[in-house]
C-alpha cells in the first residue's frame, strides 16, 4: 500500500481527491471528458490489468466542478480469476488518498419487470450471492474494524441528493435492490425467479464488493445501475455484453448528466 500510493502521490503532485468514482460497463466515456491526469492500472505498483471490453483500465484525477475526483476508468472482477482483495484493493487505496465519498456505478439485468434497458436505478441495498466476502483475511485496522455494520451501506443523505439532482435534470430514476453474482456467466431463468423472490430488482457481477469494502472503510456511498437489458427468463431475446455496452451508449448522456451534477452537489 505504501508503494502505490508513494507512486500516485508522486505522478499526481500530491493531488488529494475527495471523491471517488467508478464507472461500470460502457460508462467510461465520463472520464475521458474530464482528465487531468490518466494513469494505466498497468503503470501501478500492486494494481491488477483490467481484462474486458468496454474497460480501458486507468486510474483518472480531475477536477470537477470543483471537486477534485479520482475515477477508476474500468474495473477489475472476480470472474477474471482475480481475488476478492485484488479487485477491492484500488478502493481502499482511494481511501488512503482521501477519498471519502465514492459512487459505484455498473450496468445492470433487470429483474424488476417494471424496468426498461436503458433506465438509471438507484441502489437502495444489495444482496451478495457471490459466495464470498473481500473482508476475508486479516485484518487492517488503518482501514475499519473487524466486524462492520452493514445496516446503510448506500447513504440515505446521498440518495435523497441524487434524487433532487434528477429531479432538476428531468430524469427518471427507479430505486431497487442489486444482487451480485460471480459471473462470467449470465444467469438461467430459474437463477432469476429466486433474485425475484428474495427481493433484487437488478442482477449484476460487480459493484457489492467494491461498496462492502468501502462502507467498512467508513465511506459514503452511492450506487447507480444503468439497466442494460431484461435479464433471463425477464424477455424472449438471448443475452450478450454487446447489448449491455450499446444500451449503456444510449443511456450515456443522462448518465453524465447526472453524475456531473452530484458531484457538483456533494
Amino acid at each position: 500500500m505504501e508503494e502505490t500510493i508513494e507512486f500516485l502521490r508522486a505522478k499526481t503532485k500530491n493531488f488529494t481527491p475527495e471523491i471517488g468514482l467508478i464507472l461500470g460497463s460502457g460508462l467510461g466515456e465520463f472520464a475521458d471528458e474530464h482528465c487531468d491526469i490518466a494513469i494505466p492500472y498497468s503503470d501501478i505498483p500492486n494494481f491488477i490489468k483490467s481484462t474486458v471490453k468496454g474497460h480501458k483500465g486507468r486510474l483518472v484525477f480531475a477536477e470537477i466542478n470543483g471537486k477534485r475526483v479520482v475515477m477508476m476508468q474500468g474495473r477489475n472482477h472476480y470472474y477474471e480469476g482475480h481475488t476478492m482483495q485484488e479487485i477491492t484493493y484500488p478502493v481502499k487505496v482511494m481511501k488512503k488518498l482521501g477519498v471519502k465519498t465514492l459512487i459505484l456505478t455498473n450496468a445492470a439485468g433487470a429483474v424488476n419487470e417494471t424496468y426498461k434497458p436503458s433506465d438509471l436505478m438507484l441502489i437502495t441495498d444489495h444482496i451478495n450471492n457471490m459466495g464470498t466476502n473481500p473482508l476475508l483475511g486479516a485484518n487492517d485496522e488503518t482501514l475499519g474494524e473487524r466486524f462492520p455494520d452493514m445496516s446503510e451501506i448506500y447513504k440515505k443523505k446521498l440518495i435523497t441528493l441524487a434524487e433532487t439532482c434528477a429531479e432538476k435534470l428531468g430524469i427518471k430514476l427507479q430505486h431497487g435492490v442489486y444482487l451480485a453474482n460471480s459471473g462470467p456467466s449470465y444467469e438461467t431463468p430459474a437463477e432469476i425467479r429466486m433474485a425475484r423472490i428474495i427481493g433484487a430488482d437488478a442482477v449484476g457481477m460487480s459493484t457489492v464488493p467494491e461498496a462492502i469494502v468501502a462502507n467498512y472503510c467508513k465511506m459514503d456511498v452511492l450506487g447507480i445501475s444503468c439497466i442494460s437489458n431484461a435479464a433471463s427468463g425477464v424477455s424472449e431475446s438471448s443475452l450478450s455484453h454487446e447489448e449491455v455496452i450499446e444500451v449503456t451508449n444510449q443511456s450515456k448522456s443522462k448518465f453524465k448528466e447526472l453524475i456531473s451534477s452530484i458531484i457538483q452537489a456533494l
